[in-house]
C-alpha cells in the first residue's frame, strides 16, 4: 500500500471513529429523553386525575349549594340531578353495547 492509500485509510478510520462517537452520544441522549418523556407523561397523567377529581368535587359542591338555596335553587338542583342521571344512562347504554 502506498503513502496516499495509508493517508486515505487513516482519514477514513478517523472519520468512522468520529461517526461512531457521535452515534453513541446520540443513543445516550435519546435514552435520557425517553426517560424524561416517561416521567413527564406520568406527571401529566397524575395532573389529569387531579383535575378530574377537582371537577367532580366542584360539581358536587354546586349541587349541594343548589339544594341549600331558595326555591329557584331547587329548580337548578333538579336540572343538575337530571343531567347526572342522563350521564349515568349514557354510561349504562355504552356498557350494554
Amino acid at each position: 500500500m502506498d503513502a496516499d492509500g495509508k493517508l486515505v485509510r487513516n482519514s477514513l478510520e478517523e472519520k468512522i471513529k468520529v461517526i461512531i462517537s457521535r452515534y453513541e452520544s446520540t443513543l445516550a441522549e435519546a435514552k435520557d429523553l425517553r426517560i424524561k418523556f416517561s416521567a413527564a407523561q406520568s406527571e401529566l397523567d397524575d395532573k389529569k386525575n387531579i383535575i378530574t377529581n377537582l371537577e367532580k368535587k366542584i360539581e358536587l359542591l354546586q349541587t349541594e349549594e343548589a339544594f341549600m338555596k331558595t326555591s329557584s335553587g331547587a329548580k337548578e338542583a333538579k336540572q343538575k340531578i337530571g343531567k347526572i342521571v342522563r350521564e349515568i344512562d349514557k354510561c349504562i347504554s355504552l356498557l350494554n353495547e
